[in-house]
C-alpha cells in the first residue's frame, strides 16, 4: 500500500467517525446560516446586526453587518454596543436565585411580603397574598403585558421614571387569571421583582447586578440606561421599518422604573462571556459558582408552565414552556434554553443548548415588523433568522459528554 493511500484511508476514516462528522455538519450549518442571515439583513433593510456562536466556552463565530449608524455610516464591529431589552430578565432571575441561595428569600414567598404596596391591585380571584415570587419569574401571576397601561396617548412616557408612578397605577392594575393557572407574558411582574432586589440588597438594581453578574463575568463594557460618554461612540443607533423606509427611533433611551424589565446593553463579547458562563465549563466552576451554582441556573430551566399556546414572540411554539425567568423548549430530543428581546428598533435573541454545550447571540439595531404578541412575528426577518440560528444545535447530533 502506498503512503499516499495510507493516509487517504486514515483521512476517510477520521471523517467518519462521530466528532469529524458532527464538526462538518456545524460547519456546514454556520455556512449555510450566514448566508441566510446576510441575504435577509440586506433584504429587510435592517441597518446592523452581529452574531457570535460560543462552543465549550470558547467564541467560535463572530459576524458583524451593516452599520450601528446609518446616517454617519459607523460600522458595526466588535465594540457596536446593543440593547438587549427583555433578556436583562434573565439576570433578574439569576439575581432572585442569588438571594435565594443565600437565605433571604424563597421562591415561594408572597411577593407582597417584599413590596406590600402590590396589596392594592384589583385580584378578583382572591388574595393577593398568594402571589409568589416564582409565578412572576414564570410569567404565571395574572399581571398583564404592558408596564405603562395608557399606550393611546402621543405624550405618555418611554416607561416610567420612577417606582411611584407605577404605585399610583396600582389601584387601577387588575390580576387577569388566577395565578398560577397559566401563562400570560407580564413586564410589570419582572419590574416588581427588581423592586425585591433592591429592598433585600439595599442597593439599586443596577448596582447589584454590576457588582453580582456584570463584573465576576468580566463584561465591562456593559450597563443600564443611559451610555456613559466613554462608551458613547460605540453606542448604537436604533431603526424601525414602516411602510417600507426605515426610520430612526430615539437615541439612547432610559428605561427608568423598569429597568429590571429590559434596560440591559452590551456588545456582543461580552455577552459572550454570559453565553459562556450559562453553558458552563467544568474547568471554571469555581468561578461560575461565585454568581451562581449550575444547581440552581438548571433550577431555572425547568419547565414551569406552558407557553406556546400564549405567547407568539419570535420563535415560540407549542413545545415552549416558560421556566424561572427563562424559556425551554425541547423537541427532536434537543433542548433550547432562551430568551428574546425587543424595545425601541432593537430586536435580540439568546439561545444555548445545554447538552451540547453550544448557544448563539443575534443582535439586530432594526426593527421591521410588530413586536411583543403580535403573531406576525413569526415572519419578520429577525424571526426567520434567528429560527435558522437555532437549527446550529441540531446540526450536532447527540449530547456530548
Amino acid at each position: 500500500m502506498s503512503r499516499r493511500v495510507g493516509w487517504l484511508m486514515l483521512a476517510m476514516s477520521l471523517v467518519a467517525t462521530p466528532a469529524a462528522a458532527d464538526e462538518t455538519a456545524l460547519d456546514r450549518a454556520l455556512d449555510t446560516f450566514r448566508a441566510l442571515h446576510r441575504a435577509e439583513v440586506r433584504k429587510a433593510g435592517i441597518a446592523g446586526s452581529s452574531f457570535y456562536v460560543v462552543r465549550d466556552g470558547r467564541t467560535i463565530a463572530a459576524d458583524h453587518l451593516g452599520e450601528q449608524d446609518a446616517e454617519a455610516h459607523v460600522p458595526v464591529d466588535a465594540r457596536t454596543i446593543y440593547h438587549w431589552a427583555s433578556i436583562t430578565k434573565t439576570m433578574t432571575g439569576i439575581a432572585i436565585l442569588q438571594l435565594r441561595d443565600r437565605g433571604l428569600l424563597k421562591l415561594d414567598d408572597p411577593v407582597i411580603r417584599y413590596v406590600p404596596e402590590l396589596a392594592a391591585v384589583h385580584n378578583r380571584f382572591g388574595d393577593t397574598d398568594a402571589i409568589t415570587l416564582a409565578q412572576l419569574m414564570s410569567h404565571s401571576a395574572g399581571f398583564g403585558g404592558g408596564t405603562w397601561r395608557w399606550r393611546d396617548r402621543d405624550w405618555q412616557p418611554f416607561e416610567p421614571r420612577s417606582w411611584a408612578q407605577l404605585v399610583a397605577m396600582l389601584p387601577y392594575t387588575d390580576v387577569q387569571f388566577r395565578p398560577g393557572s397559566r401563562f400570560g407574558y407580564s413586564n410589570p411582574g419582572i419590574v416588581y421583582l427588581g423592586q425585591v432586589i433592591e429592598r433585600l440588597s439595599g442597593e439599586d438594581f443596577e448596582v447589584y447586578v454590576d457588582k453580582n453578574i456584570l463584573k465576576p463575568l468580566g463584561m465591562h463594557a456593559s450597563y443600564f440606561d443611559r451610555t456613559p460618554p466613554h462608551l458613547l461612540p460605540h453606542r448604537s443607533h436604533s431603526y424601525h421599518i414602516r411602510d417600507g423606509k426605515r426610520i430612526a427611533a430615539p437615541f439612547d433611551v432610559d428605561t427608568g422604573v423598569t429597568v429590571s424589565n429590559g434596560g440591559l446593553n452590551a456588545p456582543l463579547p461580552d455577552m459572550a462571556r454570559y453565553l459562556a458562563f450559562l453553558l458552563g465549563d467544568p474547568a471554571r466552576a469555581a468561578e461560575y459558582d461565585l454568581v451562581l451554582k449550575r444547581a440552581s441556573l438548571e433550577e431555572m430551566w425547568r419547565p414551569r408552565i406552558s407557553a406556546g399556546e400564549d405567547f407568539t414572540q419570535g420563535r415560540m411554539a407549542r413545545t415552549t414552556w416558560s421556566g424561572l425567568s427563562f424559556f425551554v423548549d425541547e423537541s427532536a430530543g434537543i433542548r433550547i434554553i432562551g430568551h428574546n428581546g425587543d424595545q425601541n428598533g432593537f430586536r435580540a435573541y439568546l439561545s444555548l443548548c445545554p447538552e451540547q454545550r453550544i448557544g448563539s447571540l443575534l443582535a439586530f439595531n432594526t426593527e421591521t415588523r410588530g413586536v411583543t404578541n403580535d403573531p406576525s412575528n413569526r415572519t419578520s426577518a429577525e424571526s426567520r433568522i434567528a429560527l435558522a440560528a437555532d437549527g446550529l444545535c441540531k446540526a450536532l447530533r447527540k449530547p456530548r459528554g
